[in-house]
């Protein structure tokens, strides 16, 4: 027998009655749940788990589904700024007070969450977006071409355009697209003997690491991290080691290092 409990997690804990009903969950089981506490009514038709998202809980409410920057928070890419309000999807024209709307499938394919992030958002954050929805869940840069083929998609095809498939992180994906946007020469991935592969090289002369201590504080990756930039050192590559504080915050300070970083390079040779 299905349980209650293993349907409302593929929901993310919050569930309308309609897709529990169609998971074989019956009135019996449902009431069952709800006098033990396992889930609860948050509004007509929808129930939660306790615990449950918030947000979720709001957008299914409505009901819609999360949208665009939304969306790619739940599926877990990388999103660089939470939005002020939630972005949700419907199936009507009807809009909602505190919600950013978007007439779309509803739920959104990954597909769908990408395609709407390049429209509705900032171009970093879109690339964002679209890379790790590549990198990280496989959505084939075939299909997001395909999709953005229509003469109001010039904008969108560019950022697609910039891409990078390799990549290993959010910060190599921001520090490349500022290098880029600042008129820097930017390789990725490049293979270095006896280190292994250097996030970004910089006019063929600068190696930037990322720092990705915010995102793995085992051991094994501290370790890893200081060996490969012994590497660097002892090979004469010269390596800046950037942060996503850096990046994030103070994006001129990281170009400003990089065109000085470049120019002693030059001065020395």
């Amino acid at each position: 027998m299905v349980k209650v409990s293993e349907v409302m997690s593929s929901y993310d804990g919050v569930a309308r009655a309609k897709h529990l009903a169609a998971a074989g969950i019956s009135s019996f089981q449902l009431n069952a749940a709800l006098a033990n506490g396992t889930v609860a009514r948050v509004a007509r038709g929808v129930y939660a788990m306790p615990g449950a998202d918030a947000q979720l809980v709001a957008i299914r409410s409505l009901p819609a589904e999360p949208a665009c920057v939304t969306a790619a928070h739940f599926d877990g890419l990388w999103v660089l700024e939470a939005p002020k309000h939630p972005h949700v999807a419907l199936t009507h024209s009807r809009s909602y007070q505190g919600f950013v709307c978007h007439r779309s499938a509803a739920p959104p394919t990954l597909l769908d969450t990408v395609v709407q992030s390049l429209r509705c958002l900032p171009e970093l954050e879109g690339l964002a977006i679209a890379e790790s929805a590549v990198v990280l869940k496989g959505l084939p840069l075939s299909s997001l071409r395909q999709r953005l083929a229509g003469r109001s998609d010039a904008r969108e095809r560019r950022i697609a355009a910039a891409i990078v498939p390799q990549s290993q992180s959010v910060i190599e994906c921001m520090a490349r697209f500022l290098l880029r946007r600042a008129g820097f020469q930017v390789e990725s991935q490049v293979n270095i003997p006896g280190m292994g592969h250097l996030d970004l090289m910089v006019d063929g002369r600068l190696g930037i690491e990322t720092d990705g201590a915010g995102f793995h504080m085992d051991r094994a990756s501290f370790e890893e991290d200081r060996r490969r930039w012994n590497v660097t050192v002892r090979l004469g590559v010269p390596t800046l080691v950037v942060t996503y504080p850096l990046l994030k915050y103070r994006p001129q300070e990281f170009i400003a290092m990089v065109r000085e970083t470049l120019n002693r390079l030059s001065a020395a040779a």
